[in-house]
């Protein structure tokens, strides 16, 4: 039996819609939306004494049921089927004498002006809008003129729908600029299994007097999971809101059936501002064995942890989900403008969504997991907030790491994924005598995080092997003596602090473009100036260029470790002007003859990669690379004198009588440097 038409044309025909039910009998069609899922929503606008118009009732049950369960009674449905209106007299005739059908063209309808409070539409707007034909606007035109003639003022035309874009921003540019308030409702699915993947909404338009030369729209999205409302600016920002739900259905759908070939990512925003709240990702481990517990699990990064390795990137976060045992674990990280009730709070929040995006297989009411570092959310302190002209907006925030310590970072929001800049921070000392504070018991408040800066510690692996090239300089068994050093690109200063303080008699100087990180790195992060320690506010292409026309060959070492501003270009450290054969042959010339030049380089883009190769083995004949290990970082060491090329073996020699010379009694010393075991791992290029 064809039910189908032929073309979208015929769903306005009402010869098609007579053979449909004529075939169909006496099965109740419903073209989507059963009315559990409608009811709450309809129970908001539809009261018991409205008089209610339904059109294009067709033989659905949905005003048989608003009928019987009380909701309303006083209900008028049309259709253009004969077929359709005779049955569902006959169902009704008898059991609702309150309810009638009539046979009417919803276009050309005979009732008076301002006649309802409730039109109801379900699905039929859907099937008259299949195109943007002029033709078919025209009829869309005219439904709309005619279920505004006969809707009162604050009547409510409720339209059933599947939202594709074109039919929803029909609907709301018409009704809008009438002067209509437009809410659109998401009903919640019942759970089971249904005919249509898209969600469904229903959208709610308020008739209001239209107000000569006013232009103001009341726009509002309703999801499914609160009853607030969200307002938008306009029908743009509703259809890409719709458009954003109905993608994380189809999502939903996707993963629900079969497993994640790719990681998946997802934002769930907050229901206030509508900023994200958390970042999902959805990890499926094959290699697991699957049992009864541990298809599926919850894990929620500590706040200020999601740039680790381990969380921050998709081969960490898979050997995170491996070694958790799980067939599916759904990372979930926390956002520095929200606040969170500890991880109970977290758990209360999220749960119900989350299994939305379950595994295939899940057995029904299985307990689901959350996990997490040491049980806890972590601690995230923002200290300051600022902007710049140059750097956008960044924070400052300090974080507790893996264990006791806490670290303090600057990020910049533009790259919030990205670490700026770290440091540690000590410990507070008790003085004699002085207890120690007892713990904030208090459920969700963090522990107030120390403010003194450990100038000692290096928290960057790409700064410890910057030092560890220092090594280059100087002879095969001493530490380097009087050393002129360039760094160009300050952050949290901590850098030329190191060097600073561990070489004695070292007089670095630091160029910084944007000023607002000089604020930052004195006050956030103990960055001080001294006689053997300037920073120089200029564009470091400008100061490098002017030092080769007037002050050649005067710097033992020149360190680059600037980011990029232009996140759509594949290296993200340095910006590509800095690695022009050009710009490079001017850093050589500021160079002494057996100086080092070293080189933070972040990038992505393979092509790119080889090109700044090519250009730095053009300059520097000596080329040695450090990859940083969990990082896309590559420290290059570059030098152009006769030295002479030097095997691993010997780098981590002198590295190793570097970091002897740097340990001395009083001074603080990290294990964690190695700088030996740092340059025996190079490359030579």
């Amino acid at each position: 039996m064809e039910l189908l038409p032929r073309s979208p044309a015929e769903f306005g025909s009402a010869r098609y819609w007579d053979r449909f039910f004529r075939q169909r009998g006496q099965r109740p069609f419903e073209w989507y939306g059963a009315f559990p899922e409608l009811c709450p929503v309809l129970h908001k606008y539809v009261r018991p004494r409205d008089k209610v118009l339904v059109v294009g009732c067709g033989n659905s049950e949905l005003s048989e049921q608003m009928y019987d369960l009380g909701l309303c009674q006083d209900i008028v449905n049309i259709d253009v089927s004969d077929a359709a209106v005779r049955q569902m007299r006959e169902r009704s005739a008898s059991a609702r004498p309150k309810m009638s059908y009539l046979l009417m063209d919803m276009l050309q309808m005979d009732f008076p002006d301002a006649h309802f409070q409730v039109v109801l539409d379900k699905g039929t707007l859907d099937a008259l809008l299949t195109d943007e034909e002029e033709a078919t606007l025209a009829k869309v035109d005219q439904m709309f003129a005619e279920i505004s003639r006969v809707l009162q003022v604050g009547g409510r035309y409720l339209c059933v729908s599947l939202a594709q874009a074109h039919v929803l921003k029909k609907a709301v540019e018409y009704f809008s600029q009438e002067g209509w308030v437009v809410r659109v409702h998401q009903v919640a699915s019942s759970g089971d299994k249904q005919q249509f993947v898209l969600p469904v909404f229903v959208y709610v338009m308020t008739k209001f007097r239209k107000i000569p030369g006013s232009a103001a729209q009341i726009l509002e999205i309703c999801p499914e999971e609160q009853d607030k409302p969200m307002r938008v600016q306009s029908a743009e920002q509703l259809v890409a809101a719709v458009k954003d739900r109905q993608h994380y259905a189809l999502l939903c759908s996707q993963i629900s059936k079969t497993p994640c070939r790719e990681q998946v990512s997802l934002d769930l925003c907050d229901k206030e501002s509508g900023k994200p709240r958390y970042t999902l990702h959805v990890v499926d481990s094959p290699s697991v064995k699957p049992s009864r517990d541990n298809h599926f699990a919850i894990f929620i990064i500590p706040q200020g942890r999601e740039t680790e390795w381990l969380f921050g990137t998709e081969e960490g976060r898979r050997q995170l989900a491996a070694s958790a045992g799980f067939g599916r674990l759904l990372t979930v990280a926390l956002h520095r403008e929200q606040r969170y009730e500890g991880m109970a709070g977290i758990q209360a929040e999220l749960s119900g969504k989350v299994m939305e995006l379950a595994p295939p297989g899940l057995p029904a009411r299985q307990q689901v997991p959350f996990l997490s570092v040491g049980g806890d959310i972590g601690v995230r302190v923002v200290r300051h907030c600022g902007s710049s002209p140059l750097s956008g907006e960044f924070v400052v925030e300090d974080v507790k790491g893996d264990g006791t310590c806490y670290f303090r970072r600057l990020i910049f929001l533009q790259n919030r994924n990205v670490v700026q800049s770290e440091a540690r921070l000590l410990a507070p000392t008790p003085l004699p005598g002085q207890k120690k504070r007892r713990k904030d018991k208090k459920k969700g408040s963090p522990t107030e995080p120390p403010g003194a800066i450990d100038r000692s510690y290096l928290c960057c692996e790409h700064h410890k092997a910057m030092v560890a090239g220092l090594c280059l300089l100087g002879g095969p068994d001493a530490l380097p003596g009087e050393l002129a050093v360039l760094v160009v690109g300050l952050g949290g200063g901590s850098l030329p602090l190191f060097v600073h303080d561990y070489f004695s008699q070292a007089r670095v100087a630091v160029v910084e473009i944007d000023p607002s990180m000089l604020e930052v790195a004195t006050r956030w992060f103990g960055f001080s100036q001294g006689d053997r320690l300037q920073v120089h506010v200029s564009d470091g292409l400008d100061y490098v260029a002017k030092l080769a026309a007037e002050a050649p060959a005067q710097y033992d070492a020149v360190m680059f470790d600037v980011d990029s501003k232009d996140l759509t270009v594949g290296m993200s450290c340095p910006p590509p002007a800095f690695v022009e054969k050009l710009f490079l042959q001017k850093v050589k010339t500021i160079l002494k003859p057996e100086g080092v030049f070293v080189l933070n380089l972040v990038c992505r883009d393979t092509r790119l990669k080889e090109s700044v190769l090519a250009a730095l083995r053009a300059v520097f004949p000596l080329l040695y690379a450090r990859r940083i290990q969990g990082e896309v970082n590559e420290i290059l060491f570059c030098q152009a004198g006769p030295t002479g090329r030097r095997e691993p073996t010997e780098l981590g020699a002198r590295a190793r009588a570097l970091e002897g010379a740097l340990r001395q009694p009083g001074r603080p010393w990290d294990s964690s440097y190695a700088l030996a075991d740092t340059l025996q791992a190079v490359l030579i290029l």
